[in-house]
């Protein structure tokens, strides 16, 4: 008898996933994680956390050395066509032919998993528009700017109408306009019912759009849950100072701080989350400091990130 998706289970369960290459190298050393369906997920780690491995395993693209993963109850192992046809992925690169027009690249790509003509048709059109590519769907896809291009990419993805999404860093090397835009895109999409597990480099951006999420590093789960809690469990955070004038050769010691100069006009504040930032300028106020205006130093996403993989590059979660 034929077996449908469940419905009720994880849009993607993995239990104790590993990969270990020919080359001796364990990418992944028994990763588990659970998505919900509907939900907006962020996959991230540093480079060589393993982050890219489990997205090729996830999408049977690698093959796994042990464990399980199954998209909505399907086992790709023991139904891997019909685990594939439930997802959609977004690769970090650019991968279809530059010289076909956008109305071909996502008829014809509809069609590698069996949809229809006719059908496929009427679906090019439909994610055409809501990527606002439909006036470009005659083009040479050469033609098209960076960020149509990624639109261009999702807008494919979603012709085979996948319960799953995945996306890899969809907005690298785009304007911030444009990744707006996208992030527009995506939220639209998933409030749809569209499942979306994101890795991005752009650690702001899964603050903005991710309800759960999981930091991988050295192939392991470091942290992972509902975006908000784990945000909650900081107990430091860090502003730069802009200072009237320049400042003094030694900085007061002000107590549960660190305070440090980033350059002749602005210091560097690490202090408890709960402390009153009243006490923190009164301080320096006795000490003859005047503090001109001020900015929180790192997104908290970023902060926690830091934190958990030791990373030296705030900015990246590649």
């Amino acid at each position: 008898m034929a077996m449908t998706p469940d419905s009720v289970s994880p849009a993607l369960c993995v239990r104790d996933l590993r990969k270990t290459y020919d080359n001796g190298v364990e990418a992944l050393k028994g990763v588990s994680v659970d998505v919900a369906p509907g939900d907006f997920y962020a996959l991230l780690g540093p480079n060589g956390a393993g982050k890219s491995t489990l997205i090729g395993v996830v999408s049977s693209l690698v093959n796994k050395t042990s464990g399980e993963v199954r998209i909505f109850g399907v086992d790709i192992a023991a139904r891997r066509d019909e685990a594939m046809r439930l997802i959609g992925l977004v690769p970090q690169e650019i991968n279809f032919n530059m010289f076909e027009k956008p109305f071909d690249i996502c008829v014809n790509y509809a069609g590698f998993y069996g949809v229809p003509r006719a059908e496929a048709k009427v679906r090019a059109e439909q994610v055409l528009r809501e990527a606002q590519l439909w006036d470009k769907a005659d083009k040479m896809s050469r033609t098209l700017s960076g960020g149509m291009k990624r639109r261009l990419m999702i807008a494919r993805a979603m012709m085979t109408q996948p319960r799953l999404l995945i996306l890899d860093e969809p907005t690298a090397g785009v304007d911030i306009e444009i990744r707006r835009g996208m992030w527009k895109t995506l939220k639209e999409i998933n409030a749809a019912g569209t499942t979306i597990i994101l890795t991005t480099h752009y650690l702001e951006e899964a603050e903005n759009l991710c309800r759960h999420l999981a930091i991988i590093d050295k192939g392991r789960i470091v942290e992972q849950g509902p975006m908000k809690a784990l945000l909650a469990k900081l107990d430091v955070e860090g502003f730069l100072l802009d200072i009237e004038g320049a400042l003094p050769a030694c900085l007061p010691a002000i107590p549960g701080t660190t305070l440090a100069a980033e350059d002749d006009h602005t210091l560097d504040l690490e202090m408890p989350r709960a402390m009153d930032l009243n006490s923190v300028f009164a301080a320096l106020d006795a000490a003859g400091i005047r503090v001109r205006s001020m900015r929180t130093k790192t997104n908290r996403l970023e902060e926690l990130f830091v934190r958990l993989t030791g990373g030296d590059d705030k900015a990246e979660a590649a």
